[in-house]
């Protein structure tokens, strides 16, 4: 009961900061997501989308182990039911997230595993997403995300005992394109399966993510206008 609150309360804020301080443009490639825990996979251009993306669906988020190095907002984010990734530990963070989806709660990873290149494009996919994928048997949705990366403030914090770089878009135009449900099937233990399904996976969010810039780009020049 504690976690909801929690968890509804975070909702809540994310919602109004969202509505308040991002130009927010969602598209659905559908109307009605499939009924059940969902594996949302997307891209990572900035530290503001393990926020966002609740906004799609209520979920569990694979976050960095960093962002609960923070005083209070740690605490939070554990109490409201996100799965820290600590690095080197990473089989531990998926095998949370396969308890959680298998308890019928939605899951959100970036299957980058960290920022996109701040230059723009996209890393190569980690597995991880495919692999809860298969062993769990649950659709996947990809998720496309763009903003303008030269308005993203760059935060070096020294919580976690060594030098992290956050990349927050505070303000601004935020597109997110959510694409149609997809299944996989097979062995989790085939690792050219696995990396196929991988590829298959970001191939769409990088489609999904050129959809969003297309349609922000269309509002920047209104936006230097105003």
């Amino acid at each position: 009961m504690r976690k909801n609150a929690l968890y509804m309360l975070g909702h809540a804020f994310i919602k109004a900061y969202s509505s308040l301080l991002l130009k927010m443009d969602v598209h659905w490639h559908e109307k009605r997501l499939p009924d059940g825990p969902k594996l949302f996979v997307a891209n990572h251009p900035s530290a503001t989308d393990p926020f966002v993306i609740h906004l799609l669906s209520h979920m569990s988020v694979m976050i960095t182990a960093n962002a609960f190095s923070f005083p209070l907002f740690g605490s939070y984010i554990r109490g409201a039911g996100q799965i820290a990734v600590i690095p080197g530990q990473g089989e531990e963070a998926l095998e949370n997230a396969r308890r959680q989806l298998e308890a019928g709660r939605s899951v959100g990873i970036f299957p980058e595993g960290t920022f996109s290149p701040q230059a723009g494009g996209f890393h190569q996919p980690r597995t991880g997403a495919a692999r809860l994928a298969l062993t769990t048997g649950v659709p996947v949705i990809p998720v496309g995300i763009y903003l303008p990366r030269e308005r993203s403030l760059k935060i070096v914090s020294r919580l976690s005992g060594r030098p992290t770089i956050g990349y927050w878009y505070l303000h601004g135009p935020y597109g997110i394109t959510v694409g149609q449900a997809m299944r996989f099937h097979g062995d989790p233990g085939d690792k050219a399966h696995v990396q196929s399904i991988s590829q298959n996976m970001m191939h769409w969010i990088r489609s999904l993510a050129h959809e969003s810039e297309q349609r922000v780009r269309r509002l920047l020049p209104a936006q230097a206008a105003a």
